[in-house]
């Protein structure tokens, strides 16, 4: 019987082959004893079951907690030399290892629940600050659109100026940067100036005043009745 340093090799016959003992075929695996195939009922291995490769760890456990194995290869012309396909194991081996690996799923469902939601509390808090910020460099900004451009900065994983290392740390050239984009996008015809192919460059020239006008208006201080 075909071994190697993996122990037994079962193989994946690119032609039809049949089994000489027993004469049965064309056979799906084989076994080569003495350079002849032989079916795996013939070589003793019928009992077990195939499990292709894909999932490291449910093959490691299979194949940890098989009494009997086999490597399955197929022989790859164009590289010339043989390829793993998968493995041969014992039935209840491999339930074994299902039961394993499905406590580990939902042991790791679990955990990214909580992550989700430790995350969604950082988030919070981190938009809350971002807005804070805001509302201590523009103290006229209504304050629907402080929560909305805080919101819209700091999503995680946008690649927005909130996220960047400056957004996280709440300096002031980022929290400027984001208010401007929003007064930008929502106050000016940046937008529509874009789609009617002027440059960029161009488009943000045209509409520096109507930003520099919203913002100058933001960064007033508010005016108190008892003033």
């Amino acid at each position: 019987m075909a071994s190697s340093s993996c122990g037994l090799v079962v193989f994946q016959p690119l032609k039809r082959r049949h089994c000489v003992e027993c004469r049965s075929g064309p056979l799906p695996l084989l076994v080569l004893e003495r350079g002849e195939p032989r079916c795996l009922d013939c070589a003793d291995l019928g009992h077990l079951m195939y499990l292709p490769r894909g999932d490291t760890a449910l093959t490691r456990r299979a194949r940890e907690a098989s009494g009997l194995s086999a490597v399955v290869v197929r022989f790859h012309r164009r590289r010339a030399r043989y390829e793993r396909q998968g493995v041969l194991v014992e039935e209840a081996a491999l339930a074994h290892a299902e039961e394993r690996c499905l406590a580990d799923a939902e042991a790791r469902a679990r955990r990214r629940e909580r992550d989700a939601v430790r995350r969604a509390a950082q988030d919070v808090r981190f938009t809350a600050a971002f807005a804070g910020e805001i509302r201590r460099l523009f103290p006229r900004c209504p304050a629907e659109r402080v929560l909305a451009i805080a919101a819209h900065a700091s999503v995680r994983g946008s690649g927005r100026v909130g996220r960047s290392a400056a957004g996280r740390a709440l300096s002031k050239a980022a929290v400027t940067a984001a208010v401007i984009a929003a007064v930008r996008h929502t106050d000016t015809p940046y937008d529509r100036l874009l789609m009617s192919g002027v440059p960029r460059g161009e488009a943000r020239r045209r509409i520096a005043p109507l930003v520099e006008t919203t913002l100058r208006g933001w960064r007033d201080a508010p005016v108190h009745p008892d003033d």
